[in-house]
């Protein structure tokens, strides 16, 4: 009697051992076949379609290389069964070489970056006496490195030396012009104007305006009175 229980418990085991494992395979193929499924997408009729594809690819960083990137209809829309469907395929994201652009002018590291399909990320200026002035000092990402776009630094060269401009109307324009130019400027006295009341050879009118910012080489316009 004992010898039969033992058989009949062990038989229960090994029947609920399988019930298990069978449970867990059907569970199993179910949920593989439901991830397949969100896989599939659903082929539309192409019977008597001309299917054209075109030559040239378009960069997409979203869209990997050999796929197809947008078509002429649209999905969904309804056409005639005799006209063409063009598709566009993804060329994938552009990847370039960025250039060697230290030591070149503005304008040229401007063109190159354009040339070369990269795009300008930022321009950051120093001014400096170290390097010559309108020519990058630096770049990144650095030159022979891939890259879809490129930051620059340009020097301005050493800021020289300004002075305000002072207000001189009133003062003796002769006199004044010739204290500017011993500055390095380029004075200029035009148009005598008469003015009742007021001396000759006093300026009436000024350019630059008093306060402005003037650097020597700079050009000075004054009117006086005759």
């Amino acid at each position: 009697m004992a010898l039969s229980t033992r058989v009949w418990g062990a038989g229960k085991r090994l029947l609920l051992a399988g019930a298990l494992l069978l449970t867990y395979v059907l569970f199993a193929a179910a949920a593989m076949r439901i991830a397949l499924k969100t896989r599939d997408v659903v082929v539309p009729p192409l019977d008597g379609l001309n299917l054209k594809v075109e030559e040239a690819r378009r960069v997409d960083a979203a869209v990997p290389a050999g796929k197809i990137i947008s078509q002429d209809p649209q999905p969904g829309l309804q056409t005639r069964r005799e006209r063409s469907v063009k598709v566009w395929v993804s060329a994938g994201p552009r990847s370039n070489v960025v250039p060697a652009l230290l030591g070149e002018s503005e304008r040229t590291a401007q063109l190159r970056v354009q040339q070369d399909g990269l795009q300008l990320a930022s321009l950051a200026e120093i001014r400096s006496a170290d390097y010559p002035a309108g020519t990058v000092v630096a770049q990144n990402p650095s030159a022979r490195t891939n890259g879809s776009q490129v930051a620059l630094l340009i020097n301005r060269g050493e800021r020289g030396v300004t002075y305000v401009m002072p207000d001189l109307i009133g003062v003796n324009g002769d006199r004044a012009a010739d204290l500017l130019r011993t500055r390095g400027f380029r004075v200029s006295v035009v148009g005598d104007h008469p003015y009742p009341g007021v001396p000759a050879g006093i300026v009436l009118r000024q350019s630059p305006q008093g306060g402005f910012q003037v650097a020597p080489g700079d050009p000075i316009s004054l009117e006086v009175s005759r």
